[in-house]
């Protein structure tokens, strides 16, 4: 095999590889193999057909497209590998000249990765953010763990106060018309939770067990429901049964009962450490990610379409995946949102097309510092892995494809190359 390379514009490169006649007899000789059933010549039993007689009989190039198949994509993999291309997309092939005992001469046209030009990534500057937890975050917390301890008691003798956990039924009209989507029995609504449109919720403060209330409320005009969006609304609502929560008081007790310490001021410090703990991460996280954004805003490429459409998709299977463990899924999605696949596609394009820069530009930087993964790193990695999935570490490691662990080398990578750009920024 031979290959020339010829780099065209955007990032589009032909290769034009020859295949020996050595391997091209090869692959004809494979299509035989695979074929020789398939014919029947008077005088031979189906599939014992001599090949030159069935080359004589059904014409010399009776076997290349075959042959083509089974050499082809080999030869073009030895060039990609000889000119160190990265393609990103499936290559587009042209036969251009085929003959027996002289071989095949084809043209491979891809689209491949192209080139980053890295701006500065060094000693560049960047805001830290700091954040602090104070005694409010704190009595925050305690509240929501309250809230999460509190008794449910049933309530008889009063109206609809802000905070009760009520169940109702309602039917919603628009212009005397009941509309589809707008009708509930036994429906469980904590009053005050913003679970409804505006208005709504307030509107039953007050209202009694077993009467009729008419909330009258106006839809938002960026609505999901585009019939409805904007319009003015009446539900007629009957409540059904009130609850309320009774909250423990905060004290020692309220301690033993819910957590693991004997005193509220240890379950007030151990509050405290855990939130500061994730206020670093979070300040961490955020550092980290200025860092990557100025790096790859300072660097230039000329990112080919079929990588971001690649990206795109990549992104819907995703949440066509989260829908699924919602019972839904991204067919069912685009229906109730009332668009098409296009114009869905087009909403992720912008986010798409900057995760492929990042991608490209870290790459970029790996390679430009050398950072790479040594075998103890990965080995490393792999076993906190299993330990996180709570398998043997022989095991695991024993159950991992070279895709699995090229992935978790690719990762370690990445994340080798934030440090080092983290590093080396100055916070500000």
């Amino acid at each position: 095999m031979s290959s020339k390379l010829e780099k065209l514009e955007n990032n589009v490169a032909t290769l034009e590889i020859t295949v020996s006649a050595e391997k091209l007899e090869e692959g004809i000789a494979k299509a035989y193999i695979k074929n020789a059933k398939k014919f029947n010549l008077p005088g031979f039993r189906k599939g014992k057909a001599p090949r030159k007689l069935i080359e004589k009989y059904y014409g010399e190039g009776v076997f290349y497209e075959d042959a083509i198949n089974e050499v082809c994509p080999e030869a073009y993999n030895e060039a990609i590998k000889e000119h160190d291309l990265h393609p990103v997309d499936r290559p587009s092939i042209d036969i251009i000249d085929i003959e027996s005992g002289k071989g095949i001469v084809f043209k491979a046209e891809v689209t491949v990765k192209p080139e980053v030009q890295l701006g500065e990534y060094k000693g560049i500057e960047v805001e830290k953010k700091e954040y602090n937890v104070t005694d409010e975050d704190v009595a925050k917390e305690l509240e929501i763990l309250r809230n999460k301890n509190a008794r449910i008691i049933d309530v008889t003798d009063r109206p609809v106060k802000m905070g009760d956990i009520t169940t109702i039924d309602f039917k919603g009209f628009v212009d005397g018309e009941q509309f589809e989507g707008g009708t509930a029995e036994n429906y469980k609504l904590e009053i005050g939770s913003g679970q409804f449109i505006p208005g709504f919720e307030d509107q039953l403060v007050g209202a009694t067990i077993g009467n009729e209330v008419d909330v009258n409320v106006t839809f938002p005009e960026d609505y999901r429901a585009e019939e409805l969006a904007g319009k003015p609304a009446v539900f007629k609502v009957t409540v059904k049964e009130i609850k309320e929560k009774e909250l423990l008081p905060l004290d020692d007790e309220f301690a033993k009962d819910t957590s693991e310490f004997d005193t509220l001021e240890e379950l007030k410090e151990d509050i405290r450490k855990k939130k500061t703990e994730e206020a670093e991460r979070l300040a961490k996280h955020e550092y980290e990610n200025n860092v990557i954004k100025k790096v790859v805003e300072n660097a230039q490429v000329d990112i080919p379409e079929v990588m971001i459409d690649n990206q795109v998709e990549a992104m819907l299977d995703d949440f066509d995946y989260q829908l699924r463990y919602q019972g839904l899924d991204l067919d069912t999605y685009i229906k109730y949102m009332n668009i098409n696949y296009d114009e869905l596609k087009e909403t992720y394009k912008e986010t798409a097309r900057d995760r492929v820069k990042t991608q490209l530009v870290l790459e970029a930087v790996t390679k430009a510092e050398n950072i790479a993964v040594t075998d103890e790193e990965l080995e490393e990695e792999i076993n906190k892995t299993a330990k996180m999935y709570n398998q043997d570490a022989e095991k695991f490691r024993k159950s991992l494809k070279e895709r699995d662990i090229e992935y978790i080398k690719e990762g370690l990578e990445v994340q080798k190359t934030i440090d080092f750009l983290v590093k080396n920024s100055v916070a500000k």
